[in-house]
């Protein structure tokens, strides 16, 4: 392909070209697309392409070996944070890297940012809590919930699931884990057709914990999911478990695995369930409104602790799947305010951090604007994203 510079043609390898920039933040962008179609490129388009996704532009010019030798350097460092394999509950969904990889790198350098900005950080002290199993399931559970101050009867009290997600997101971040939400718009990577529930990224001091939407596939309200899959993944991490992370949570498998019934013991202890009736789906899903999970994750947690026959709990499952398929579908979500939906992306706790540091000059105004808010923001909107913190 041909890049253009005053009325001149400079001939660069296409395939140099796709190499640099379709596992980048621009690869969704007009300027890529449109050069790719006409097999053209203004110069100031490329540099343009080239500084936002952060590749120094001589190497559009460079070989295409030493290009792929260079993007694999690059990715290998970048990735060291996350393993390539999927670490999965009840089904054989396994995610593919690539579907990821731009948010992984994005987060990755929010983490380098937080590390490099903050001095207040120290080791976290949830990360490999749990490495060493204890001889019991409610020894960990126990064990965990310490370890983050979590008061869970606090938890069950607040008046509704996403009232006692965003407890549960606050009580996380205060122990340096940072939490991550899938927001549309606000990210390197689009989701589209990529279904899974997350994914836990490495960090000594703040690892980052990243929560999708509510399209799993399995007939749960979001709230009720997202409070079961963020308790998770914080085990994961006192388990040492970095990946992306994807189950099944209507699954009546035998054998889940501990983290997952850690999980169970924390929301849903089993000491606590020996006294409720959950006869009947009316009753699973009045205990489940109280315990702040999904009607699903009470009918499979019943099963499991032999409250429910297998028959039974499969019998609860299908008449839930039946009644969130008749529910009517929401309307297009409208937009949200881009502060509140990088608040939303970036998590508070980072948020917050990288503003004190700009405020105490460990760090400027744009390079904040670039990597936390992904250029979607301004200088001069940083008063507003102050307030949408209060």
């Amino acid at each position: 392909m041909d890049v253009l510079l005053h009325g001149e043609r400079v001939r660069i390898d296409r395939a140099v070209f796709v190499e640099l920039l379709e596992n980048s933040v621009v690869s969704g962008r007009a300027p890529y697309h449109h050069a790719l179609e006409r097999d053209e490129i203004s110069y100031i388009d490329l540099l343009e392409l080239a500084r936002k996704a952060e590749v120094p532009h001589p190497l559009f010019f460079a070989p295409l070996a030493l290009v792929q030798t260079q993007v694999r350097t690059k990715t290998e460092k970048l990735l060291q944070g996350v393993a390539p394999d999927t670490f999965t509950v009840n089904t054989r969904t396994t995610i593919k890297l690539r579907d990821v990889e731009l948010i992984i790198k994005d987060l990755l350098r929010k983490q380098s940012l937080a590390r490099k900005h903050d001095p207040s950080l120290i080791k976290n002290k949830i990360v490999g809590l749990l490495r060493r199993p204890s001889a019991t399931v409610r020894e960990d559970a126990d064990k965990l919930l310490a370890a983050l101050g979590l008061d869970v009867d606090a938890l069950r009290r607040v008046r509704t699931k996403e009232l006692a997600l965003e407890m549960l997101i606050e009580r996380v971040e205060a122990k340096q884990i940072l939490v991550s939400r899938s927001v549309r718009g606000y990210m390197p990577q689009i989701l589209d057709g990529v279904h899974f529930s997350g994914m836990t990224v490495r960090d000594p001091k703040v690892p980052y914990i990243f929560l999708t939407g509510g399209d799993h596939g399995d007939f749960q309200e979001p709230p009720g999911r997202q409070i079961f899959t963020l308790m998770l993944m914080v085990v994961l991490v006192a388990r040492g478990i970095f990946a992306p992370v994807t189950y099944d949570a209507n699954s009546n498998a035998p054998e889940a695995g501990r983290e997952y019934d850690i999980v169970g013991e924390i929301l849903m202890p089993s000491h606590e369930l020996e006294a409720v009736d959950i006869d009947g789906l009316d009753a699973v899903k009045a205990v489940a409104d109280a315990f702040k999970v999904t009607p699903s994750a009470m009918a499979v947690r019943g099963m499991r602790l032999g409250k429910l026959s297998a028959e039974t709990a499969l019998g609860y499952l299908g008449e839930l799947k039946v009644e969130f398929q008749a529910r009517p579908k929401p309307g297009r979500l409208s937009q949200p305010k881009p502060v509140n939906a990088i608040r939303k992306y970036n998590g508070r706790a980072l948020t917050t951090r990288m503003l004190r540091a700009v405020e105490e000059r460990r760090l400027t105004e744009r390079e904040f604007c670039r990597v936390v808010c992904l250029n979607r923001l301004s200088p001069g909107e940083l008063g507003e994203l102050k307030a949408a913190l209060r």
